[in-house]
């Protein structure tokens, strides 16, 4: 299939009923495949790569354009596989379980959208039916990254703190190796749909942190108060921990450390020292948390 900006605009079109306006949020519909207009007349170019950026104000983050590139170097290699083919086959059971013959999955802090779009090909392979994606960043660098690629999913830069989306409208939420707003999941997830979390185990790029941060308290890692922020909002239904070893070489070596925030304040001197070493496994474990949405809740919006 050939994905391009304007056959993304016709998709922003057809799917126009999911979006709000994240300054008065009313409704949204598509104008003449060029804009996303609300009730009230607030406007959101539909970008020449079919995205949309929904940022009431610019943002400088420290994601760029050269972590990205090296975390899809780092996705092509294989190294998230195991990990993607396991939500994959989380949502399959989903689907089966509840006979879904649609599904809306959104991914939050998709950066350049390597994820999602691996994920909705697995999903695509195995089972017939509905599925549309949508992924959001704060970056706009991933965002233009992802509306490269031949995945047909629609793109949005926008805050995960007012996301340009309805109340219920997704079935499944991805919220992987970052930031979450779970006002907002609760919000836009359906309230018989999951929510979807992982978080990286302390085995996780153990390699590269024991170097980067060896006798300080960064040394070790825990995500004890992440899961326990999560389950004060979500009620988990479901935690499985991945925990396997990755091959590289010195080529990839240099990608596992710029694709990592471990990796922003640490020396050149410490990632030289990194290099000289012979490393030729990295440790992956991720805890992958599944939940809903808690009964007392149900109302909020």
């Amino acid at each position: 299939m050939n994905i391009n900006g304007n056959y993304r605009k016709i998709k922003f079109a057809e799917n126009s009923q999911i979006f709000r306006c994240p300054i008065c949020k009313d409704e949204m519909s598509v104008y003449e495949l060029k804009d996303m207009v609300c009730n009230q007349g607030h406007n959101f170019n539909i970008a020449r790569k079919g995205y949309i950026n929904f940022l009431l104000k610019a943002v400088k983050t420290d994601y760029d354009e050269d972590m990205f590139y090296s975390r899809t170097q780092v996705q092509e290699s294989g190294f998230f596989d195991p990990l993607l083919e396991f939500i994959s086959g989380s949502i399959i059971k989903r689907i089966e379980k509840n006979d879904l013959r649609k599904l809306n999955i959104l991914d939050a802090g998709c950066g350049q959208g390597s994820h999602i779009g691996q994920i909705i090909s697995n999903l695509e392979e195995k089972v017939d039916k509905d599925i549309r994606g949508f992924g959001v960043d704060i970056s706009k660098e991933g965002i233009v990254i992802a509306s490269k690629q031949s995945f047909d999913i629609l793109w949005c830069v926008a805050d995960l703190t007012n996301l340009p989306f309805a109340s219920r409208g997704f079935d499944v939420i991805l919220n992987i190796l970052s930031p979450a707003n779970y006002d907002e999941f609760h919000r836009v997830l359906k309230d018989e749909g999951i929510l979807i979390k992982v978080v990286p185990g302390s085995a996780y790029l153990k390699e590269l942190r024991s170097i980067f941060y060896k006798g300080t308290d960064k040394e070790e890692y825990s995500n004890e108060q992440v899961v326990k922020h999560y389950s004060k909002e979500f009620e988990i239904i479901d935690t499985s921990q991945l925990k396997y070893n990755h091959s590289i070489d010195k080529d990839e070596l240099i990608h596992f450390i710029r694709m990592t925030p471990l990796s922003w304040k640490v020396t050149d001197d410490k990632i030289q020292r990194i290099m000289d070493i012979d490393i030729d496994n990295i440790s992956a474990e991720f805890l992958i948390i599944m939940g809903k949405k808690k009964n007392k809740n149900m109302s909020r919006e």
